[in-house]
């Protein structure tokens, strides 16, 4: 059975939730669940607070989870990243009142307040900064204005609850975040987990790309070819008349629009985008 560990709140729950029922899994559970059994697919879904995820998977616990990057790094866990999901993107940003610090050294024997104990630690080190940590649990944006820090360390979406506590983010991202899968280090070979690994692979394509379809006359078709090459090679399908063909291939959907433009300048027609719910590659 596998045994997979998925955040219970915050910015990472409803994508994770929505990605694992793209995928074939959760059919049917509720928001509110702690444990949800999926007797089809042979798992078992934990939620869990998202930074005890690496946690429970660095130790075996658990077999894979979905955590953030931040959190992963954070934790120390016995655990690695094994694929980004690209949801859930965020910074983490040292942060200071307005006006008050201009560079990132001058921190230099500060009070800076973070719920990312670790992750600040090695920013400070790698630095060469000697700073006191003030440790909180959640919300760091008032240590400031309640006088137990100088500056925070904080993961930032918008930064718009930093503006609104008179602060501004300084210096370069301490890190860049995003939702991730991950695993404990040197798990052995596991065919669940495999096929837990290659359904989300194959979310990730299927958001990702359509499948364009069009008729090309046929002297066209190997221009054609080089604007919608697919992933392997596209579909070259005859028509009735032998002058022109049909070509079928999958397209990133970033790029659609520019992909239909050129095909219709190079004389295709018919040419229709169809969304991709699943696939396997």
């Amino acid at each position: 059975m596998l045994r997979v560990a998925l955040p219970n709140k915050g910015q990472l729950a409803e994508p994770a939730r929505a990605m694992l029922a793209e995928a074939g899994y959760l059919q049917g559970a509720s928001g509110r669940d702690l444990v949800v059994q999926d007797p089809d697919n042979d798992a078992e879904f934990f939620f869990l607070r998202p930074k005890d995820i690496a946690t429970y998977v660095g130790s075996g616990t658990l077999d894979i989870g979905i955590t953030g990057r931040d959190m992963l790094l954070d934790s120390g866990a016995d655990a690695d990243e094994i694929m980004g999901l690209g949801f859930a993107g965020s910074t983490f940003r040292l942060a200071v009142p307005v006006g008050s610090v201009g560079e990132v050294s001058e921190l230099q024997g500060r009070r800076i307040a973070t719920s990312y104990p670790g992750l600040l630690a090695h920013f400070l080190s790698t630095h060469n900064i000697s700073a006191e940590i003030v440790k909180l649990d959640g919300a760091v944006e008032n240590a400031v204005r309640l006088g137990v820090a100088d500056a925070v360390a904080d993961v930032v979406a918008t930064g718009t609850t930093l503006r609104q506590a008179g602060l501004e983010v300084i210096g370069e991202p301490v890190l860049v975040s995003d939702a991730l899968l991950v695993r404990r280090r040197g798990a052995a070979p596991d065919a669940f987990v495999d096929t837990f690994i290659r359904r989300l692979h194959s979310v990730l394509v299927a958001r990702s790309y359509v499948l364009v379809d069009y008729d090309i006359r046929a002297d066209q078709v190997d221009r054609a070819c080089q604007i919608t090459p697919g992933i392997e090679s596209p579909t070259v399908s005859p028509l009735h008349d032998r002058e022109w063909v049909a070509v079928r291939a999958m397209v990133p959907r970033k790029d659609v629009h520019r992909v239909m433009d050129e095909l219709y300048d190079h004389g295709a027609r018919g040419i229709l985008v169809t969304a991709i719910h699943a696939c396997r590659l």
